[in-house]
């Protein structure tokens, strides 16, 4: 899954900006204050950031953003949009629209949703590293989600989530049946009473939409009749003139005339060939026809059967496709209170037997995780000082604690830098500066890049504070990066910038207004562009000489 267009009206300074994006590393330059990060805050609009009526066009009373994103079935997000049923076909489109003088609204895939369902889906579909909030490597869960991809242990995870589910589910039963004291005999009451209720009914494994089917059938067997006998008039039963009739004369005609042209004999083949599917079809009409159930007593009967499960469901506040799983559930219930001891019992040595697993296979995954965690810190740590970053240190803050259960394991898991030397190691949320957090992303990204789980990233602000060699070793990651993944990099740095497969230039206009314009460039204007980056105002022979020689080497 990668983002594939981005539509802005009125947000900023933007008044309307439709735009394409490819696979691989895009990088979008221009002079400073051309609006580049207005793109990227207004995908972030799109992906469930918080709405600012600033953010509108000072002309316009509401500003909107679409985003629509190319689906892998594979990926996280595919598996969400089918839990929450909002999947639609290949594509995934999100959309914001911000007014001014009443909430705002969101829609995936054209439905309406509330901004922290849109959130969950947007921390799936993009990361903005930078200082935003859709880093995903500043929140809960995601440094233990890397850590665990890194490790190659997310079956055994999924396993012991899976064993933390039962083990609540069994202590829930376990306490509710301990709280069952002198209402027994009332409950027990009520349950046989609606136990019987229900099995009075003798409800069949999906008997509601059989019925369901049937009354439909049953309710329009006057129109289907009506039909199919106006059709089979039409076409063959007629007195006077129908389909087949006219065929066959007009065959008889065009038969005659065979032996003059090659051509009228071409079209009598085709009428034959049509006659034998129209008397074919009024066949099966006839067949049809003697189907069709006119059956009024049936009719009553299934609407009332109907109607005596839709009143049931009612009163048990369920489907009245789950009539069955509520008699099953309830069914249940009474075994257990009817054997209310034998049933602790049997429950107390199952919670025993699921905390046993649940322990043993915490304690692997902390072990894997401790190892990987070391490997990660080195590898990080290694990537980082080629990114300008020398002196610092990447640690992964590893910590198990025994105590409850939790839906992980035990371990507290936290990513921290260490800027210096001597200083001590901060959690990654307390990185600073912008520049920094971008490269120690970058860095994270580039070792775990086989595992990513996030489709599409963008960097922002991942140059400042470096330049030369530095800068293009950050561009040869970020174009390494995007062999696996959609990456968009905004940058300022002309040896960044020559390492993009694609390459977006944003100016800001002031005609008509202020306006911002993205161009893609092609291989000339992308010299030109390079060259303004080398050199500044006045592009000279030499600088676009130096501009076409590193596109050159970036490309090699």
């Amino acid at each position: 899954m990668s983002l594939a267009t981005l539509f802005v009206r009125d947000f900023a300074i933007v008044h309307r900006l439709n735009l394409e994006l490819n696979a691989g590393l895009t990088v979008l330059t221009g002079e400073t204050g051309a609006g580049k990060s207005i793109l990227v805050d207004a995908l972030a609009l799109a992906l469930g950031a918080r709405a600012e009526t600033e953010s509108i066009r000072d002309d316009a009373d509401s500003a909107e953003v679409l985003a629509s994103f190319e689906l892998n079935p594979k990926e996280d997000a595919a598996h969400w949009l089918r839990a929450q049923e909002l999947m639609d076909g290949q594509t995934c489109i999100t959309r914001r629209i911000v007014y001014r003088d009443k909430p705002s609204k969101a829609f995936i895939n054209g439905r309406p949703v509330n901004i922290q369902v849109l959130k969950e889906l947007g921390n799936l579909l993009v990361d903005i590293h930078g200082q935003h909030e859709h880093q995903s490597l500043l929140r809960g869960g995601s440094q233990r989600q890397v850590l665990d991809d890194y490790a190659g242990i997310q079956p055994q995870v999924a396993e012991l989530s899976q064993l933390y589910e039962n083990l609540q589910r069994l202590r829930s039963r376990h306490a509710a049946l301990s709280q069952e004291s002198d209402d027994h005999l009332a409950r027990i009451d009520l349950l046989r009473y609606q136990i019987n209720e229900l099995e009075k009914l003798g409800l069949g494994d999906g008997e509601y939409r059989d019925l369901e089917q049937e009354h439909r059938r049953l309710a329009h067997a006057n129109d289907l009749t009506e039909g199919m006998q106006y059709a089979a008039h039409a076409l063959y039963d007629g007195e006077d003139t129908t389909v087949s009739r006219t065929l066959a004369h007009c065959i008889q005609k065009l038969d005659a005339l065979a032996e003059y042209s090659n051509d009228v004999s071409e079209v009598s083949t085709l009428l034959s060939e049509s006659l034998v599917h129209v008397e074919e079809a009024a066949s099966q009409l006839h067949l049809k026809l003697d189907r069709v159930e006119l059956d009024p007593e049936r009719l009553a009967w299934v609407e009332g059967r109907i109607g005596v499960l839709v009143d049931l469901a009612r009163k048990h506040k369920c489907d009245p496709n789950r009539l069955t799983e509520t008699l099953a559930s309830l069914s249940a219930e009474l075994s257990d209170i009817e054997n209310i001891d034998t049933t602790a019992e049997e429950l107390e040595q199952q919670i025993q037997e699921v905390q046993q697993h649940y322990h043993n296979l915490a304690l692997k995954i902390s072990s894997a995780r401790d190892k990987a965690a070391r490997r990660l810190a080195s590898e990080v740590t290694e990537q980082m000082q080629g990114l300008g970053m020398r002196g610092s240190q990447f640690d992964v803050n590893f910590a198990t604690v025994e105590t409850e259960p939790t839906r992980f394991g035990y371990n507290h898991i936290e990513f921290q830098v260490r800027a210096t030397k001597g200083q001590p190691s901060k959690p990654l949320t307390k990185v600073a500066s912008g520049g920094e957090l971008s490269r120690i992303s970058l860095a994270i990204q580039v070792v775990t890049a086989s595992v990513g789980r996030i489709p599409s990233l963008i960097f922002d602000e991942v140059d400042v504070g470096i330049g030369g060699s530095v800068a293009e070793i950050v561009g040869q990651k970020l174009r390494a990066l995007g062999r696996s993944r959609q990456v968009l990099c905004i940058t300022h740095l002309p040896q960044v910038a020559s390492q993009g497969c694609d390459h977006l230039q944003i100016e800001k206009r002031e005609n008509e207004g202020l306006r911002v314009n993205v161009t893609r460039l092609d291989a000339r204007t992308r010299i030109d562009e390079i060259a303004r980056m080398l050199g500044g105002i006045e592009i000279t022979e030499q600088t676009r000489a130096n501009a076409e020689d590193m596109l050159e080497r970036a490309s090699g």
